[in-house]
């Protein structure tokens, strides 16, 4: 009787309305990331979840093998558009804008040409590459044309801005300081950052990424990679500025377009290796003076930033390769500081955006992104699943699903690999619950 007498003690302690907050249709509103799979369902849910699973998994390892452009025009009709596919009318823009001002005029061959492209977005075959590399594309197109801009219509040279900047930040011109004193062991040390890792570290960040980070980091990384690469050349366009090598050969007289660029330091590596790799190319360059900002600084920034958060441990790494990478820079007589500073600022503003909205977050204990069952999105949107590119997903699949078939066939497409494994998203348990809801 003692221990009946206790037991009715505790339930008057607990909290009132306990009851319904433990009621099943309370509990149902736990967040679908959280919920596990109700085992105890009937075998047909439970077949039905795996066959959803194996589904998934097949779109993902599988490569897009489809010429037909009525795929692609299906999975318009059914995309669901948000603000953000605003960056698909501005490549179209730069695209037709770098053709327009190409010479020769030949209408016809740049009419098939942008027909060529269209065609590779549009074939689910080539689009699962062409898409998510297009800002890329278009950023080496729109810096080789713009050779082809009138000299009548650009802004005039500054030949003073950058020198007087770099007095009032620093008070000397770090650039003359480093470059007063050369010798061909510090000529070889600059080389291979300014030279040879500017060309070739995209391509292995991507491939270390794609193999070790959160599945989707890649295409954002090739995105942000070209975006920043479009809007560094239009600065350089609209604030033509001269590099300190002018200043060293020319002095402070005023510079006109039509003017030959100069390799500088890269020189003296063509004259020691006794090949022609960089005259010629810094000699007619397209823009020979866009020196703010340095495209050389915010690479090897959006690189060292990507690889830190993809692999914190490799955070001092990162930072000696943008410390050498800027000391080259400036030691080989391209770049002042403060064209630095800019490159800087406009990667990591970059990097903060795709970070906070659309960046895949890396899960502890993860090594290979094969390890990774779904992904979530983005510093502050919780549960958020990764939106394929224009649905790279067979047509039957979800409007917005986590298949991430693009990044899969994107990478397989330039690793020359028949096929991978991927990670499919909790989504599929979420929607079966919000079925069990209705039919409740």
């Amino acid at each position: 009787m003692q221990q009946t007498t206790t037991i009715v003690e505790t339930e008057t302690q607990l909290p009132l309305g306990w009851r319904e907050r433990l009621s099943p249709s309370k509990l149902k509103m736990i967040p679908g990331r959280y919920n596990l799979p109700r085992m105890f369902n009937n075998s047909n849910s439970t077949k039905q979840m795996r066959q959803s699973g194996s589904v998934s998994t097949r779109s993902i390892s599988a490569l897009q093998t489809s010429f037909k452009i009525t795929d692609t025009f299906e999975l318009l009709r059914t995309r669901k558009w948000s603000v953000f596919d605003i960056q698909y009318v501005g490549l179209a823009g730069f695209t037709v804008f770098s053709l327009w001002i190409m010479d020769p005029p030949a209408p016809i061959i740049k009419t098939f040409a942008a027909l060529g492209y269209l065609l590779l977005l549009f074939m689910p075959i080539t689009r699962q590459f062409f898409l998510p590399s297009w800002p890329i594309w278009t950023y080496l197109l729109y810096f080789f044309s713009s050779r082809f801009i009138p000299y009548d219509i650009r802004p005039d040279i500054l030949v003073k801005v950058l020198p007087a900047l770099e007095d009032i930040l620093y008070g000397v011109s770090f650039s003359n300081v480093f470059s007063s004193w050369t010798h061909p062991v510090l000529d070889v040390f600059a080389w291979f950052p300014y030279g040879l890792g500017h060309f070739g570290l995209p391509a292995i960040c991507s491939a270390i990424m794609f193999i070790f980070a959160a599945p989707g980091t890649v295409p954002m990384f090739a995105k942000s990679f070209g975006w920043m690469s479009v809007l560094g050349v239009s600065i350089q366009l609209f604030f033509p500025c001269t590099p300190p090598w002018y200043e060293r050969l020319h002095g402070l007289e005023p510079a006109k377009y039509g003017m030959q660029g100069s390799p500088a330091g890269l020189a003296r590596i063509d004259a020691l290796f006794g090949v022609d790799m960089y005259t010629t190319s810094f000699t007619t360059a397209p823009v020979p003076f866009g020196a703010f900002p340095s495209l050389h600084a915010a690479d090897a920034i959006l690189e060292a930033l990507f690889i830190s958060y993809c692999f914190p441990k490799l955070k001092g790494m990162c930072i000696f390769y943008v410390c050498w990478i800027c000391w080259a820079t400036m030691y080989l007589n391209h770049h002042y500081a403060v064209d630095l500073l800019g490159g800087g600022i406009i990667a990591y503003s970059i990097f903060a955006v795709v970070r906070k909205y659309w960046l895949p977050r890396q899960q502890p204990g993860k090594m290979y992104r094969w390890q990774y069952e779904y992904v979530e999105i983005g510093a502050t949107k919780k549960n958020k699943v990764l939106d394929e590119e224009l649905g790279y997903g067979p047509i039957g699949a979800a409007k917005r699903s986590a298949d991430l078939s693009d990044e899969f066939a994107v990478l397989d497409s330039f690793m020359h690999s028949a096929s991978s494994s991927g990670s499919s998203s909790p989504t599929s348990s979420t929607r079966s619950d919000k079925s069990d809801r209705r039919r409740d």
